[in-house]
Formats: C-alpha cells, structure tokens, sequence
C-alpha cells in the first residue's frame, strides 16, 4: 500500500470516528432530573423566575445558580489550524469539539466550541466581547499571529473574566517547567542561561515571554526566526510583538547565535537544528525541539554528537515531551475556581513552577503502568510530569488559585487550601485513564505477538488490523490464508496494510510439535493421538493456545464465534493454571469518580470460603498489576452476621480465613455493596477496618457477579471492561459471543499487557 493509499486508509478511519455512531464528540447532559411535571416547572418557567430576579439583583450571583463558574468558551476564527492554515471558522470545529473534550477529561470543566466566520480581528473581538459574560473562562484557540496578540490582549481588557490563548501561552509554560528543572538538574541558574529561541510565531513569542518572566535576562536571550536573528535595527520581518525581544548582538544566523548557548528552544521546523549547531552549545546543553509532528532535531541525533545533552520534544515516543493538556485544563480550574478576572503572569508562572515540582516527587503506580512498569524518577529523562498522572487534578490548579489571590484578580479567594485539594480529588475520574494507561504500557513495551484464534471472522480481522496499526503488537491469524485475505479485501485491508501473520493449522510447520504437546497431555484422559491430531487441525483454540504454549506467541484472544464456558475449556485442555494461583474472572467497572473491579465474574459457579480467599487474592493482585491499590470487600445481602443465613456463613467463614492467612492489602465483609462502597454508612460500624472504599467487590456466587456486571452493562450509564481472565500460565483472553471490534481490541491489549508484565520475550 502507498503512503498516499495508507493517509486516505488513515483520514476514512478519522472521518468514520468523528461520524459514527452520532456525528460530533460532544453532547450536552442534563445536572438535574427532569422526571417529573415539578422538575420542570423549576428549571423553566415559573420556577427560573426567582434566580433570573437574583441575578438582575446581583450580577455575581450568576455564579451560584448558573453553569458559568465551571463553563469554559473555546472560540477561534479557524485562521490557523493545526498548522492547516486558513481553512476557515466552520472547518476548526473538529479541534475545538476536541479541546473541549480535553477540558471535560482533564479538569472537568465544561465547554462550549464557538466558530466566529470572520479573519477581521475587529469584528472578532466585537462579537465575543459581546458574547463572553456567558463563561466563566475563554480559550482562545488556532487564531493566526499576529492578530492572535491583539485580540487576546483587547479582549482581557474588555472581558471579567480569564481570557488565555492557548497556541500562545500553552507551550511556553510546560517549556519552562522542563527549563525549570533542566537548570536544577544540571546545576545552573535562570538568570545566568544564554537562551536562543527559533520561531517568532505565537508559541515562540509566548515561550520567550515566559522565559523572562522566569528569570532568564532579557540580554541573555536571542530569538531567530526566517528572517535570521531579531536583532536591534532589523526591518525586514518585523513587527511590534517581535521588536519587544530584539536584543544588540552581532549575531546574525541560527548558527552563530548557538554557538556557546546553553539552552534551544524550538517552535520552528524539523531540520532548524544541526547536529554541527548541536556541538557547538555549552556542556550540558538543554535542547528543547519542539516542532510536531517532526522535532528540529531528534534526540537520537542528538547524542550522536552530545551525550551530555538533555533533550524534550513534543512526542510521546521520546522522554521529556513538552505537552500543551498538561497546562490549560488545570490553569483554567485553578482561575475559575477563584473566579478570576484573567489569568495573569503570575498564574502562568505558578502553572509552570507547579509542574516542575510535581515533575520531582515519587512517580505514583499509575503512571508507571502507562511506562512499562518501570519506575519513573526525576532526573534527565524525566523533567516534565507524564500527562497520565493522576496528581494534576489537585496539584497544579491551587498553584494558580493561590497566584491569583496574590496578584489580586481572585473574586472568590479559597480560605482552606487543604480542603479545596480533596475537592479536586473527588473531581478526578481515574477510570478515564484506565484503558488509556494500559494502552501506553504495552506501546511501550517490545512488540507482542498475539494470536487471534478466530482469524476469519471479519470483525476479528479488523480488529487485527486496528491493533497492528495503533502499534499494540504483532497480530496473528490463525485460519486459511486465502479466506482471510478474501475476507479483508472485502474490509477494504490488503497484506500491505499492517504487519500481520497468518498461520492455517493444518499446514503448519509446527502442527507436529503441537501433537506431540497436547497428545501428552490428554493420553491419559481418553485422547488418541489421531483424536489430538484432528484437535489440532480442526480446533483453532487448540492450535492458538498450543502456540502461546510453546511460545510461538506470547497471548491470545478468542471467543467472537464461542461461548466463554466452549472456549475456555478448550483453552484448559492445553495450558494449566499459573502455579501457586487462581483462574478467575473479573470485570472493570468505570463508574464515574471511580474504577471498581469485580470478581468471580466468569469461573466459580458457587465458591466454598476458601475458595473465595483465593478469588480475593488473585484479584487484588491483579488490581495491583494494573496501577490501583486494592481494598477488597466480601459481599453479602447481610451486615456484619445480620440477617443470618446459609450464603453469609461462607462469607464471614472466608473473612476468617483470611484473618489467619495474613495478606498485604485491606479486606472486610461480610457486607452489602452500598456499605462497601458508601463511607457515609459506616458510623453504624465502626470496627470496620477498610480505610476508603472498597475498589474490589468479592463476590459471594457467579450467579450475582454475572448479573451485577451485566446489568450494569445493559444499562449503559457505567462502561463495563471483562470479564479479564486472570490465572492461567499464559495469557489469554475470551471476549464474549459476538463482541465488537472495539471490545476484541480491547481483550488483545489486555492479553498483550499480561504478556507485558510477565516478561515473556
């Protein structure tokens, strides 16, 4: 396939996610019931009379009886879009539907996109000047310079409220968080740094800004754009926003300018940057290439000519990536919340020194799932904090609500510090990280080779083709090649497309191997070896699971076309459990505010106690595995022995159990799910010993898993993920009968995550 077949393959998928199933990412969500006859009189007429008399009373009382507080303006004119250029206002509305939806996930703040048909920056700024009060907050967003400096400035003076131009200001403060800490860890200080900045356009004008408001010395500083060094008397190019940074210097080239430098910072494009310019900086020299999608310069070329650099681009796939998401969502909730009249030097700077120092305390778990398990430590490759951490939410917004108190532009100043961090937490929904963590983790890690049994099925078949090309792992079809590559034709796939393997069973080199395998293991339970024989050919879940068996691939997933219970007995006849552990199944649920694991879902029909201690404990090792702490609760229909029955005693008889056994993470039961989960409850049990709550619930029978999770499924109000097949000596997982491409994407990464953490090669 060519690399133009590949875009237009790449844009229809883009196309299709932005249509289906209902055009648009974003919707709006009713915060009230409106059941009933009641509930609407009070949401509008009569009842909307009272705050409207309140507000015309008052006009800061809009902020107690209306979303503007937690509602944030996106607005652009489309005049530079994504470095697309001039496509026009109608056309930005997929990216500024998308920054609102970073808005929500992040901070969760709301936020209405705003496309204004114009290029005039005076009519620009009449129509949202006359349209701003309604926010609490406005984004600025892919406005092209320099009108970008203009409206932004005029409008802050028009507005009350924050007004923040992200293509501007976003990039310059995470840059000066990683410059923050590359002076710390090489042991320099701001103001004595020979800044040169290439790229005059507003991230780079809005970088240099920062940089100053630092502490780097105006005189220390070079900014170079196309036109070459901004230099005192230059008049090509220039403008009053670029004049402002023109310093007296001979220097006239990128070149000359970086010679003895210690810090680059680029906004410019890929290849500014010369290795020979490279080798010319100070020791220690700090490059942050920041280009997207290509940096200035890679860090491998880097070091081929300095291995004393430190280095940050704009890329995941590199260490230290200057990431815009880790600025505006929480300098936004930090002004917002303090009620801010604008966001203000101070309140940048706080956003980056805030950063900085989150970039130095201990790496939480979560984040290290998302890094292939290793651990994360401030130093060279780690200056700038991952954009999974779960930390922001509540460390960097007070930052800025406490610099906008100081500057005094905060309407609202937030008397307890402490308590406005534990709101925040509550405002952090870790299951929306959930998948995305372990998504990374296994991008992250060396390539697995997963097998998918059911190869055929189109919808298998394209879910290999999304798992190959999110760079998830190395697919493997099992099925006939001609079927399958007939089949993906159809799809619209050919061999080209992805990295893929088709393997027929009977054909196999490796079929003989597999006999062998299977045949000691079953001769004794009743198998002829022409009965294996015709297992192997014939039973693409016994053929599948021989491979990851011997190690011709390190996982598999099955079930589209099966049953679980047909799958996973196939599955048994061909790996055991994992020594010393437990097969079960669990289910993510990821309910809002909170991710909650639930098991046996799938395995234990009626479990004995003991057997619901082994269930406990191969869960919350699992739970453990995926980046959470785990507090488990052993639920029942009863309190705490009331009322008594048959189905507690096993429970209570499974907690004793677990008394004498001594484990390393918090349990209790038995007990109901709201008790588990309400701390509100827990006045009447004071003895209880969990110390939040409960994010494993244990089961009592797979009759109440399995109806708790589906129900909840069906509903639709809490995605459910599972059930994930815990237990076995290789990993694999069975999706369910019919399952989507999504969700058999979903199951492959998660068997490629185990893969991942066992350390299969």
């Amino acid at each position: 396939m060519t690399i133009d077949e590949r875009r237009a393959r790449a844009d229809q998928e883009a196309l299709d996610f932005h249509r289906y199933p209902q055009p648009g990412k974003i919707a709006i969500a009713a915060t009230k019931s409106m059941a009933t006859q009641q509930d609407l009189s009070l949401a509008y007429s009569p009842g909307v009379a009272a705050p409207v008399r309140k507000i015309a009373e008052d006009p800061n009382a809009v902020y107690d009886y209306t979303s503007k507080g937690n509602l944030v303006g996106v607005i652009s004119n489309g005049t530079a879009i994504l470095g697309l250029g001039n496509l026009g206002s109608l056309a930005s509305k997929p990216v500024m539907e998308g920054k609102s939806i970073l808005f929500k996930r992040f901070a969760d703040l709301d936020s209405f996109d705003i496309e204004v048909a114009t290029d005039d920056p005076d009519a620009f700024i009449e129509v949202v000047r006359h349209i701003g009060a309604t926010f609490g907050g406005v984004n600025l967003e892919d406005i092209s310079s320099p009108d970008c400096f203009r409206i932004e400035a005029e409008l802050q003076d028009l507005l009350d409220v924050p007004v923040f131009h992200d293509d501007q200001h976003g990039t310059g403060i995470i840059c000066a968080a990683g410059l923050i800490n590359a002076c710390e860890v090489t042991g320099r200080r701001l103001e004595d740094l020979r800044l040169v900045l290439c790229g005059a356009g507003a991230a780079g004008l809005g970088s240099i800004t920062m940089m100053k408001a630092l502490g780097v010395r105006p005189e220390n500083t070079t900014l170079v754009d196309i036109d070459g060094v901004v230099h005192r008397g230059r008049k090509v190019g220039m403008d009053q926003w670029k004049s402002v940074h023109a310093t007296d210097t001979p220097h006239r080239t990128l070149a000359e300018a970086l010679a003895g430098a210690d810090v680059f910072v680029g906004v410019s494009a890929k290849g500014a940057l010369t290795k020979a310019m490279v080798a010319s900086m100070a020791a220690n020299p700090i490059i942050f290439a920041m280009a997207n999608p290509d940096p200035e310069i890679t860090p491998e070329e880097v070091l081929e000519v300095r291995q004393d650099a430190i280095v940050a681009t704009g890329r995941s796939d590199y260490p230290n990536q200057v990431n815009n998401i880790l600025g505006f969502p929480y300098i936004f909730r930090g002004a917002l919340d303090v009620r801010a009249r604008s966001i203000n030097q101070e309140m940048k700077v706080a956003a980056a020194r805030a950063l900085a120092l989150l970039a130095r305390e201990d790496v939480p778990d979560e984040v290290a799932v998302a890094y292939q398990g290793r651990k994360l430590k401030f130093g060279r490759d780690y200056l700038i904090p991952s954009p999974f951490d779960p930390r922001l939410i509540w460390y960097v917004p007070p930052f800025v609500a406490e610099a906008a108190m100081r500057s005094g532009v905060a309407r609202r100043p937030i008397a307890d510090m402490s308590a406005y961090r534990a709101e925040l937490k509550r405002r952090l929904d870790p299951s929306a990280g959930f998948l995305q963590n372990i998504t990374e983790a296994v991008r992250s890690a060396p390539m697995k080779r997963v097998v998918f049994a059911e190869g055929e099925e189109p919808s298998v078949i394209r879910a290999a083709h999304a798992f190959a090309s999110q760079g998830l792992g190395v697919p493997i079809l099992v099925g006939r090649e001609e079927q399958i590559w007939s089949n993906a034709r159809e799809l619209g796939l050919d061999a080209s497309d992805f990295e893929i393997e088709v393997v027929n069973a009977r054909l196999s080199h490796r079929n003989g191997a597999y006999v062998d395998y299977l045949h000691g293991r079953l001769r004794r339970v009743g198998f002829l070896k022409r009965d294996v024989q015709r297992l192997v050919n014939l039973d693409r879940n016994s053929f599948a699971a021989a491979m990851v068996a011997l190690g011709d691939a390190d996982a598999m997933v099955t079930g589209v076309t099966r049953n679980f219970d047909q799958c996973l007995e196939e599955v048994y006849r061909v790996i055991d459990r994992a020594p010393g552990g437990r097969v079960i199944g669990f289910s993510a649920l990821l309910a809002r505010g909170r991710t909650i694991f639930v098991a046996d879902t799938s395995i234990s029909e009626l479990p004995s106690a003991q057997d619901l201690v082994e269930i406990a404990c191969e869960a919350a090792a699992a739970v453990r595995e995926l980046g959470h702490v785990p507090r488990v609760a052993f639920l029942s229909y009863s309190s705490f022995g009331h009322p008594r029955g048959a189905q507690p005693r096993r429970v209570r008889e499974a907690v004793e159990l677990m008394d004498r056994r001594g484990v390393d993470f918090e349990y209790e039961g038995e007990m109901p799910p709201d008790v588990a989960l309400d701390p509100g409850l827990w006045d009447s049990y004071p003895f209880q010993r969990l110390s939040e709550p409960a994010n494993v619930l244990i089961m009592p029978a797979i009759h109440s898993a399995a109806i708790s999770t589906k129900l909840v499924q069906a509903l639709g109000e809490v995605p459910v993920i599972g059930p994930v097949l815990r237990g076995l000596a290789r990993p694999v997982q069975i999706c369910r009968l019919g399952d989507s491409v999504s969700r058999i994407v979903i199951m492959a990464t998660l068997a490629a995550f185990e893969a991942r953490q066992a350390g299969y090669p």
